[in-house]
């Protein structure tokens, strides 16, 4: 008996080190989990370039609006690319439509529109391009995304605010005239369809 007392304790040493072996030979598994998820989403270099691509044109404002965006926000796993107009009498109106591109899979068309509230008068049309964090699958996308109160900034004609809803972040990036009404943005409604209503 007294021998049989004096080994259980190592016998649960014993134990104890198994599990942790075994802890230690299931974390390389979870180093391709992490490579997975970087593959599914796009470096600075290939966004700048598919941006500068888009509109037609690369300015200083552009690679820094980028930059701080990055820098913020890290990685985006998607983008949508596309036009939009706008008209404000005080209270305005903005429509657009365009295409979602993810690393994996085709691009997907969306529409978006939504009331803004500014101090400017008349109207434009301008291309957007709009940064898209955390997006599971494009069908999460459609839905109503409102503002992030202070975050609205712009460097040398180019713009940029956040739009969030459910863990999703939205960051879209405008050049020149499209700027204009940029900050009084109040939510942007993303659609499967196109439709006149702006809400």
């Amino acid at each position: 008996m007294q021998t049989q007392r004096q080994r259980s304790p190592d016998r649960r040493r014993v134990l104890v080190r198994m599990g942790q072996l075994g802890a230690a030979c299931a974390l390389p598994w979870a180093v391709p989990r992490g490579a997975a998820a970087a593959e599914d989403t796009y470096d600075s270099d290939s966004v700048l370039k598919a941006a500068t691509d888009f509109f037609g044109q690369t300015t200083e404002g552009l690679a820094k609006v980028l930059e701080r965006v990055f820098r913020e926000q890290g990685r985006p796993n998607a983008y949508i690319q596309g036009q939009e107009a706008a008209a404000a009498v005080t209270v305005g109106l903005r429509y657009g439509e365009g295409e979602l591109l993810m690393k994996s899979g085709p691009a997907t068309k969306v529409y978006w529109s939504g009331p803004s509230i500014g101090f400017d008068f008349g109207a434009n049309a301008s291309k957007v391009f709009t940064l898209v964090y955390h997006l599971p699958d494009p069908a999460a996308l459609f839905e109503r995304y409102p503002g992030v109160d202070g975050s609205l900034y712009w460097i040398g004609g180019a713009g940029v605010n956040y739009l969030r809803r459910d863990g999703v972040t939205l960051a879209p990036v405008r050049l020149g005239v499209g700027l204009r009404s940029g900050a009084s943005v109040g939510y942007l409604h993303y659609r499967r369809e196109k439709s006149l209503n702006p809400t």
